[in-house]
């Protein structure tokens, strides 16, 4: 079959129970009509570089990359249930997990793509959570950006 455009909303995304090890919560799911959190995600790569330049180089600038950083940050919208006050479950995991320091701030994090046989893993993975809030008129916001530490992994999606 030939490669073709995929929905950004069929992107699914979980976070690793740091209590539980794992065991992996879905974060503001969307699916089948009930009401998600995320609307957006953007993926990006962040490089660090070296210069090889020398003299033999004729005055034309040579580097190489030396280090390879990944970056996934999730927005939409906070999930909150009315009646007793508990977010998201997967939220909530993500909001626990950003008050953790030094080795405790890692968990993993993975997330899996439409016509993927696998997730892709981050084993270890630090959160950040972005500002919370809206207008007179809008739903309230959130964000969450999702730094990789270390290699990616693979598990297959059962």
């Amino acid at each position: 079959m030939t490669a073709q455009k995929f929905n950004a909303r069929d992107v699914e995304f979980q976070i690793e129970d740091f209590l539980n090890p794992g065991t992996w919560v879905s974060i503001a799911p969307g699916s089948g009509g009930t009401e998600g959190g995320v609307n957006t995600f953007s993926r990006s790569r962040e490089y660090e570089t070296t210069d090889t330049t020398t003299f033999g180089s004729d005055g034309q600038a040579e580097s190489q990359i030396m280090q390879l950083g990944k970056v996934m940050k999730l927005e939409g919208f906070l999930l909150k249930d009315p009646a007793t006050g508990a977010l998201d479950s997967g939220q909530a995991l993500i909001e626990a997990q950003t008050e953790r320091l030094g080795t405790d701030s890692l968990c993993g994090f993975r997330f899996w793509m439409p016509g993927d046989a696998n997730w892709e893993v981050w084993p270890k993975a630090h959160f950040q959570v972005g500002d919370t809030g809206g207008g007179n008129n809008d739903k309230v916001g959130w964000s969450v950006t999702v730094t990789r530490s270390g290699a990616s992994t693979t598990a297959a999606k059962v």
